[in-house]
């Protein structure tokens, strides 16, 4: 595990988005929101810090995007990178920079980095057979093929990726391939490219990322070693396109660095950019080993952060390596994945413009249902439950009763502490731990339960209030009255402090009721922010309820999009976007009953008790486990997806419940016999449905 140090220096990246279409909530979850709140608290601490982003011109999805609408790729770039940077802006993500691939310092960076690892001979230079469109009279990349998923069988996965089930993917396992420019079937034609041997490094790969970052989220790590396990084979830095940045070598025409060369090494020249700006030098940011180097990334971004782009700097040699790569899971809309293709998605620039005050309703959100271990769904009924029972009911009504109390009896002035009785001591002591953990979860990573603890403030201070009764108190005792509105108040004022990262517009807000000057993290925890007194601004709301007619706006809207997306022929089958069912005892909503069968049809199903003798992870995957089987019938394998949740060798010897007469299916090239029951609790990990006691192998379950 990586040694703990103390780091005079922070360098964070957040991933690139492709300048080809707006940002939606999926991005903002998975990558900025949890980037920003880390960044905002490492500033708060009085820590160096540069937070780094921009626009990724280079992508083939912004040439195809071009093609379709008729006009350059530059012209799509400037169009999005408008739009997103603007969304940024207004939703409040506090880059130090957002830089452009599109600018000459990159351009200029990212070739000074294939022709150093060029010139010390890194690359091997081969000739390959790779997909040519005759009609377009074009070599095809990745991304410009499309085909059938040979894991899931998804009828539009792309040349490197399946977006259907998550697969990495090569062009040449595509079924029934067909190129993207002009729909036909494309031909194999030799081509020449320079490949990074990553073959080569893995050996120092193991040994860095399965040796020296057992702390990383066990997705990331679980990912880098299915990757690793599968064995690494050379991948090409080349691309036989006309848009990107130019391979520096001659006789080279036609030919561009490959977008996930190019673009991590855009975080590198979008600090020069910002150190030119500012007037400091950019290599202690890259170049010191006093410096921590964190990606936030989404979870299909897992290889290129972890490994392609690690390689890259180690092969170059003058650059740090990233500390930690947090990765969250990706965050699905309405129970369904979000689609760009089938505008499937909750568009950032347009929440701004239907919410345009409510940018901590939608971060609160997404953090207290952050993807962080596992897929997770947004909902429009969701949203506006938090918003009206958490921000509103308990953040929100907490500040705006100390401050309303306090203008009644006291003139608006922070009255005076007298004596302390128990209950005030118990909310003081209590009051002291928070800057800790909330810290110890931020530092981990875990923006959820940071949030989560943050609330549980507010709601110390709704539980002191109703506990000590002031509007009773001042009834005979103003002084005692006093006293407790100066802790609540206090406590108020640390919302403010431990709250900034989290939800800066609120935490704004709240400084400006309480004419608090700008405090430090070290700060929080003190009871004494406000000095008896001191004259506070006449109480506003932080939060307004969210009214039906608004939510069902959102619907409407999704609904519209649901239709347009269906076939005619289906259209009556498809079910509106509605209000989520019962909640289970989580307060999740619970999924719906499922159509009624009969007897006979659950008198199908034979499931029995086995025990597991091997377990394995499946290479290349995050989630899949091969496992071998004692059904007391047989011995047999089947593949299940619980690998993000048991370790191989943890697992050996448990008994389990496992359908046994499902028709066999082949994933990823292995044939599974069978379905493993599992369950979900309620932190969304899968657990084992399993026998109370030992139970003979093939035991039936009834």
């Amino acid at each position: 595990m990586a040694e703990e140090k103390n780091y005079s220096r922070y360098t964070v990246t957040a991933a690139l988005p492709y300048a080809n279409g707006p940002l939606h909530i999926g991005h903002i979850a998975g990558v900025y929101v949890p980037a920003d709140i880390y960044v905002r608290y490492r500033r708060l601490r009085g820590d160096d810090v540069v937070f780094v982003c921009g626009s990724d011109e280079h992508g083939v999805p912004i040439t195809i995007r071009a093609q379709k609408e008729g006009v350059t790729p530059q012209q799509i770039a400037d169009k999005y990178d408008g739009i997103i940077r603007n969304a940024f802006q207004e939703f409040g993500i506090a880059f130090d920079i957002y830089a452009r691939t599109s600018n000459p310092v990159h351009h200029e960076t990212a070739a000074e980095f294939f022709k150093t690892l060029y010139d010390k001979g890194e690359f091997v230079e081969q000739a390959s057979e790779q997909f040519y469109d005759e009609e377009a009279g074009q070599f095809l990349a990745d991304r410009y093929i499309q085909g059938i998923c040979p894991v899931c069988s998804f009828d539009r996965a792309y040349g490197d990726q399946c977006e259907n089930c998550g697969s990495t993917l090569s062009p040449s396992e595509l079924k029934e391939p067909r190129s993207m420019l002009s729909g036909s079937k494309p031909v194999l034609k030799t081509t020449r490219h320079w490949y990074l041997p990553l073959d080569k490094y893995e050996p120092w790969l193991r040994e860095w990322i399965l040796e020296g970052h057992k702390e990383w989220k066990p997705n990331v790590y679980g990912q880098c070693k299915s990757w690793l396990d599968g064995g690494l084979q050379p991948r090409a830095m080349t691309r036989d396109l006309d848009w990107g940045v130019k391979v520096p070598l001659p006789n080279t025409e036609g030919k561009v660095l490959y977008v996930w060369f190019d673009a991590p090494i855009g975080y590198v020249s979008a600090t020069k950019e910002w150190a030119a700006r500012e007037g400091v030098d950019w290599k202690p940011y890259w170049q010191s080993d006093s410096t921590k180097l964190v990606h936030f990334i989404g979870k299909d971004n897992i290889v290129f952060h972890c490994i392609i782009f690690p390689a890259i700097l180690h092969a170059h040699g003058d650059y740090i390596l990233p500390d930690n790569v947090p990765a969250n899971e990706f965050l699905n809309l309405e129970g369904e994945k979000i689609s760009t293709s089938r505008n499937w998605a909750v568009w950032l620039h347009e929440y701004l413009e239907d919410f345009p005050d409510k940018q901590d309703v939608l971060r609160y959100m997404l953090c207290a249902t952050a993807p962080e271990t596992k897929d997770n769904d947004f909902t429009w009924k969701e949203f506006q439950a938090r918003n009206n029972n958490e921000l509103v009911a308990v953040l929100g009504n907490f500040v705006n009763r100390a401050l309303v109390l306090t203008h009644k009896y006291f003139e608006g002035k922070v009255p005076p502490r007298g004596q302390l009785f128990e209950v005030d001591t118990e909310a003081i002591d209590e009051l002291k731990t928070f800057p800790s953990r909330i810290a110890t979860s931020l530092e981990g990573y875990r923006f959820r339960e940071a949030m989560q603890t943050f609330m549980d403030l507010a709601r110390l201070g709704n539980k002191y209030l109703a506990d000590t009764e002031p509007w009773q108190v001042i009834k005979t005792n103003k002084e005692r009255t006093g006293t407790i509105l100066n802790i609540g108040l206090q406590i108020a004022a640390n919302l403010a402090v431990l709250g900034a990262p989290l939800l800066p517009f609120t935490a704004e807000k709240i400084n400006a009721l309480l004419n608090l000057s700008v405090l430090t993290w070290q700060q929080g925890g003190s009871a004494d922010l406000l000095a008896a007194g001191a004259t506070l601004e006449k109480p506003t709301l932080l939060f307004t309820k969210i009214e039906d007619e608004a939510i069902e706006q959102q619907l409407q809207k999704l609904n519209a999009t649901r239709r347009a997306n269906t076939p005619p022929s289906t259209l009556a089958a498809a079910p509106p976007v509605s209000e989520p069912g019962p909640a289970g005892r989580d307060g999740k909503p619970l999924d719906p009953a499922r159509p009624e069968i009969v007897y006979d049809d659950f008198a199908k199903l034979d499931v029995r008790v086995a025990t597991i003798l091997a377990a394995e992870r499946v290479p290349k995957t995050d989630k899949l486990m091969k496992l071998t089987l004692d059904t007391g019938l047989d011995q047999r394998t089947v593949v299940s997806g619980i690998a993000e949740y048991h370790q191989p060798e943890a697992i050996i010897g448990k008994q389990v419940c496992v359908l046994v007469n499902l028709a066999p299916r082949k994933l990823k090239g292995i044939e599974s016999q069978g379905m493993i029951l599992m369950a979900e609790d309620s932190d969304g990990r899968l657990v084992f449905v399993a026998p109370d006691q030992s139970v003979a192998p093939g035991s039936g379950v009834s």
